[in-house]
This record gives C-alpha cells, structure tokens and sequence, in this order.
C-alpha cells in the first residue's frame, strides 16, 4: 500500500489547491438583433432572438 513518506507542507497543499476554484469571466458577444450583450450559441435575453429567428416572443413595456 502507498504511503507518503514525508507529511505534505501547508505551502504545498495551498498552492495545489488554489487554482482549482478560480472561474473566467464569461464572453459576451454584441447580439446582432438588439445590439445588447449576450452569450455566444445561446438565445439573447434582451431581445428573445436566436440565430435570427425568434424564438421568445417578449412583451414590449
């Protein structure tokens, strides 16, 4: 069976733990409909439009 031999440092552990949790910032893309801010390969919230088609129809305030 596999034992470490040494004890792992608390320098060590911290530095393999700490890149694991960090997330990017998603990218946004101009909708080419409304102009607003979307993400890429998915339905504009802004505007209900995908790909040039209209998929939810939204009510105008």
């Amino acid at each position: 069976m596999a034992v470490p031999k040494r004890r792992t440092s608390k320098a060590r552990k911290n530095k393999r733990r700490s890149s694991v949790w960090k997330l990017d910032a998603p990218e946004l893309v101009e909708c080419p409909n409304c102009h607003g801010y979307m993400t890429p390969h998915k339905m504009c919230a802004n505007c209900g439009y995908y790909n040039g088609k209209e998929i939810v129809k939204k009510e105008e305030d």
